[in-house]
């Protein structure tokens, strides 16, 4: 499509967005002509944010039928089958985090563009209202300047000129110019309907725009929030966590789906806008104004005429012609009538000011100011609008498949936290009992080898000991003999006590009669098998006691 005019040209992604096929609820197909209140333009965007609502609802019927594939699946027996399953599930959960965390970032930069985009053509359109306003006040301030101001000195001043005839036509002859300039003034379009239009739109769009950007940063903190939830549920394996992120998850999608309806129906409709911008002014202004002067603020050609060239031509040579009757009354009829001349002097300012004024109507009324506000307000709404619409499209894009990918991996990691198979720090502890069991499962005095000995055939009586001399500190092997338990009394164990190095502080002396465990034992199985009396007695012997 060919530009508007030579100074804007629609980008590409309007020209694609252009582009897109229009049904109506009839299945009726529809042009893209930008016509906000026509009632089938309408439903083609309802039907498009239709489309959409479908792939919401494909996506939750996908997501249901898996949920509930996976809740009937039987779940893996083995421990490398479950380690499998838990190292899957987590990895596919930081992929999802991450995915999400990516989304956010893109939609952070779609909002802040759309709302930049906005902002520049909302600052535009109130610039163009500045200038529209300004219009209608010069307008009207002048032709209230002639009709009253200066109608009440020429008033006075034929009184007093009344006796000299030919002071007296000058005097109607500038009524005649004021009244020309009036007429002239009133030829102008008056731009209240366009202003008041303006002004409204420009307060529709900054509120929409306010809640829409507000809502876009309170969806990235709640998908933010539900990541965090997320990898809090995982690390601390809590189910409820899980719930509340798999429920979060769900509202997230549906949200990130509502997200997408609406930000496709509006770039859509925008697009239709920024393909023919120049063809929208012309409908919707005509009626109000004539084609000629809408054609001269939209294309504003150098070789274009001014529609008003003619108006203050004639203003300009009217203001001329009354400072020159002015100033000859001034010359001439001041002398004989010396109660004129305040009048005059204030006629003389007034035109003064009036000439001023014609000043700063021509530059509001050329192109030039109102063409770059329009130019700027296309830019603005084309070109960083649509983008960060397209930005936040892909931003719901990958975030419903970040959820999506969370919410398949609930009843994954529900099982996971449901089976009672221990995660891998308790398994290193376990691995670490289990390799204390293998070393001691041939001490007696451990209770977990008494336990074991309860399941299978008696060992025998225990064969060695580790010994060393208390005066050497070399340590040595010796084979005492096979002891009985007894009820023996004490003289027995120093007998004992000679037979082995002649020494009372021989370490691995069974105690004789009792079924206690050596002195160097832990503290905590000293408590559980050791007596009181034990330890008086090894006390009463010379034998080391741990603290």
């Amino acid at each position: 499509m060919p530009a508007a005019h030579a100074e804007y040209v629609a980008p590409w992604w309007v020209l694609w967005l252009h582009r897109v096929p229009r049904l109506d609820l009839r299945l009726q197909p529809v042009d893209g002509a930008f016509r906000p209140r026509d009632e089938s333009y309408q439903e083609s965007l309802l039907f498009l944010a239709l489309v959409v609502a479908v792939g919401l609802g494909l996506n939750l019927i996908f997501l249901a039928t898996y949920l509930i594939c996976q809740s009937c699946r039987r779940p893996g027996r083995t421990l490398t089958t479950k380690r499998h399953e838990s190292c899957s599930v987590t990895w596919t959960a930081v992929v999802a985090g991450l995915g999400c965390c990516a989304a956010v970032g893109v939609g952070f930069y779609g909002n802040s563009e759309t709302n930049d985009g906005v902002s520049q053509m909302t600052h535009s359109l109130e610039s163009a209202n500045h200038t529209f306003s300004g219009i209608d006040d010069l307008v009207f301030g002048t032709t209230r300047k002639l009709q009253v101001d200066l109608e009440q000195h020429l008033a006075r001043l034929s009184e007093l000129l009344a006796s000299r005839r030919d002071y007296v036509q000058t005097l109607q002859y500038l009524q005649q110019m004021a009244g020309g300039i009036e007429d002239q003034l009133s030829a102008l379009p008056v731009w209240r309907e366009v202003t008041d239009v303006l002004t409204e739109v420009t307060n529709q769009t900054d509120y929409v725009e306010y809640y829409r950007w507000l809502s876009y940063l309170l969806l990235f903190m709640l998908d933010l929030s539900i990541c965090l939830l997320a990898c809090l549920g995982l690390a601390k394996r809590s189910r409820c966590l899980l719930v509340l992120m798999l429920g979060s998850g769900v509202l997230a999608l549906i949200l990130c789906w509502t997200s997408l309806a609406a930000d496709t129906a509006a770039a859509v409709a925008t697009s239709d806008l920024c393909a023919a911008p120049d063809t929208f002014i012309l409908n919707i202004t005509e009626g109000h104004l004539s084609t000629e002067v809408t054609r001269y603020y939209l294309y504003c050609q150098p070789s274009s005429i001014s529609p008003f060239q003619q108006t203050l031509t004639v203003f300009q040579r009217s203001l001329s012609t009354m400072e020159l009757q002015v100033s000859g009354l001034l010359k001439f009829a001041v002398p004989f009538f010396p109660t004129a001349k305040d009048d005059l002097l204030d006629i003389q300012l007034l035109l003064n000011s009036t000439e001023s004024s014609l000043h700063q109507l021509t530059a509001l009324l050329d192109c030039r100011g109102l063409h770059k506000d329009y130019e700027d307000a296309l830019v603005g709404l084309c070109y960083d609008g649509i983008e960060g619409l397209l930005f936040l499209g892909l931003f719901s894009i990958l975030a419903m498949l970040a959820f999506s990918t969370m919410i398949c991996t609930g009843p994954r990691a529900w099982a996971i936290f449901s089976s009672k198979w221990p995660s891998s720090r308790w398994a290193s502890f376990s691995s670490r009992d289990r390799d204390y069991d293998d070393i001691d499962e041939d001490d007696p005095f451990n209770p977990q080898a008494r336990r074991v000995a309860a399941h299978h055939a008696p060992r025998g009586p225990l064969h060695s000991f580790c010994s060393y001399s208390s005066g050497l500190g070399s340590q040595t092997s010796l084979h005492p003999p096979t002891q009985t338990i007894s009820n023996a009394p004490v003289s027995e164990y120093m007998n004992q006590a000679a037979l082995f190095g002649g020494t009372p502080r021989y370490e691995n002396v069974p105690l004789i009669g009792r079924g206690s465990p050596p002195p160097t034992y832990s503290p905590s199985m000293r408590a559980t098998y050791l007596s009181v009396a034990d330890e008086q007695q090894l006390r009463h012997y010379g034998r080391d006691f741990p603290a």
